[in-house]
């Protein structure tokens, strides 16, 4: 059992002395093209983060409420819980299309599956038909949402890695933000098309990246080197990197480094299956941290406000749609600001800081979102439903400095290359579980509970800070290899980093030479955990 490890940044050194830091990287022009083409696969979340706010500014629209019965309760619940039903039945797929045919095809695969899904969804003229695209652009979504990441990861430049994937789950709210201001633009269009052209324009990014990804993007290196594919590996590493100089130390640092732990996972887990997430100790701490934070990112009380912020604000007094809708667009541009900021800074504070003042900002304006909502359902006091809106901008600050930059990007980090499609796809069906079971039962609990429903997550939020104390691993400054490597014991870490290093005729760090002391030594203990 880990412990609240916080642990040093040294190990990143190996690498940091071989940054090119001559010039600023935008006037790299390689470097460009490349942050270009990640800004390309980070708009899949902009996906995501469109639904969940489409779906809450639907509901405020009378239009689209007349077309489907005006839906409450359970049924209300389904039809927001359905795209995530959709992600939970191809996550048995997704990993082996990731691993087999290439991160690149997983996305596009997922995105031309949501292109057709929106044509349905906007052509639906009943609930079943609205229902199903849903459930479709939930599929389609797992494949391009599962790949994405992990490829920014892994053709990401060393000191760009963090927050570029960071920024990942950032651009959610992009998606957010798109979502309320067309809902709130489409508010006063009398016809049906006011809640399909929300609809129409969710397939905007997966058009895009239907058209552009396999033909503009790299494949990721670590993936060829996977595959036999070295020279491509190699190739696409200096052409990015280095402007195509292959013998630049920090491209054969990491070609090292990455033929070195592929080599070593392949020696540890020769088959790597499923059960490998829970054979080792190093693996079971990866998990363990990985499901954690999945519901902890869903069961915060976040998405009670995200997905049904309209009957929040109906209870204490707010019931004017257009207000609805405008607040609902300023928390998104609010938050967007927030989490882009908390992302960028995420390898100067470091990851555990800004998870730990997280969740404790969050409980502390949770306490008071639940004694704001008591007062104004006891008393009717409007002050304390005004105060209630501010707390809500309050808990979200907190929120997002580390629930929206870093539960992907750190997932993806502590993963080996191995395992790393199959551990993100657990993550991700954690994540869609906790999400569903806060999509149904959400609108039915606050419906029998009102204000006393916020109970639960002040007690759920109360674990959370004892949790992410105990168990959550520091990991900035290190690279992606020596990242993964942590969680199987600090030597593992600094044994790639020797290896890269010696390769190379460069000194480690410390000062020794025995990089690979102990080595099969180390090997042979995790074959016996494997």
């Amino acid at each position: 059992m880990g412990g609240p490890a916080a642990v040093s940044g040294g190990n990143g050194a190996g690498y940091a002395d071989l940054v090119d830091k001559s010039k600023p990287w935008w006037k790299n022009t390689r470097l460009i093209k490349l942050n270009l083409c990640i800004l390309l696969l980070l708009i899949t979340s902009t996906t995501n983060g469109y639904d969940g706010s489409m779906m809450n500014g639907l509901q405020s629209l009378p239009q689209w409420n007349q077309a489907f019965d005006f839906p409450s309760g359970g049924k209300l619940g389904l039809l927001s819980a359905i795209q995530n039903i959709g992600c939970l039945a191809a996550y048995p797929f997704s990993p082996y299309v990731m691993d087999g045919l290439g991160r690149r095809a997983a996305v596009v695969f997922g995105a031309f599956v949501m292109c057709i899904a929106t044509v349905i969804q906007t052509a639906s003229n009943s609930v079943g038909m609205f229902i199903g695209a849903r459930f479709l652009i939930g599929w389609g979504l797992t494949f391009a949402a599962a790949a994405a990441p992990v490829l920014v990861t892994e053709i990401a430049y060393p000191t760009h890695r963090a927050p570029a994937t960071s920024l990942y789950n950032t651009l959610w709210f992009l998606g957010s933000i798109i979502a309320a201001w067309t809902t709130f633009g489409t508010f006063h269009v009398p016809t049906s098309w006011s809640w399909r052209i929300p609809s129409a324009i969710q397939a905007l990014p997966s058009v895009i990246q239907v058209l552009l990804v396999m033909f503009t993007l790299p494949e990721s290196p670590r993936w060829l080197c996977s595959k036999g594919r070295e020279e491509e590996a190699l190739r696409t590493l200096a052409y990015y990197h280095a402007k195509g100089d292959r013998t630049d130390p920090l491209v054969e640092y990491e070609f090292e480094e990455i033929r070195a732990a592929i080599k070593f996972d392949r020696e540890v887990a020769a088959n790597v299956g499923w059960l490998s997430l829970i054979r080792s100790p190093g693996n079971r701490r990866r998990l363990r941290i990985m499901i954690a934070i999945a519901f902890f990112s869903q069961w915060s009380g976040n998405n009670l406000i995200s997905y049904y912020m309209n009957k929040i604000f109906d209870a204490v007094g707010i019931t004017d749609p257009t207000i609805q809708l405008l607040i609902n667009g300023i928390l998104n541009i609010y938050n967007f600001i927030i989490a882009i900021i908390a992302g960028l800074l995420c390898d100067k504070v470091g990851r555990r800081p800004l998870f730990i003042a997280s969740t404790i900002g969050m409980f502390v304006f949770w306490v008071l979102q639940t004694a704001c909502f008591a007062l104004y359902s006891k008393t009717g006091n409007i002050a304390a439903a005004h105060t209630f809106i501010a707390m809500i901008f309050l808990f979200y600050a907190f929120y997002d400095i580390a629930f929206t930059p870093l539960i992907v990007s750190y997932t993806v980090e502590i993963l080996p290359f191995a395992l790393r499609a199959k551990g993100f796809t657990v993550f991700n069906f954690a994540l869609t579980l906790s999400l569903i079971f806060n999509q149904y039962i959400n609108p039915i609990a606050l419906k029998a509970l009102g204000w006393k429903y916020y109970l639960v997550y002040v007690c759920w939020l109360a674990f959370e800070i004892g949790f992410i104390w105990r168990y959550l691993i520091e990991t900035k400054n290190r690279t992606l290899e020596e990242t993964a490597a942590l969680f199987d014991g600090e030597d593992t870490a600094e044994r790639l980093a020797h290896h890269a290093a010696e390769n190379l005729g460069i000194p480690p760090a410390d000062g020794h030479s025995d990089g690979e002391k102990g080595s099969s030594e180390d090997i042979e203990e995790v074959k016996v955990a494997a």
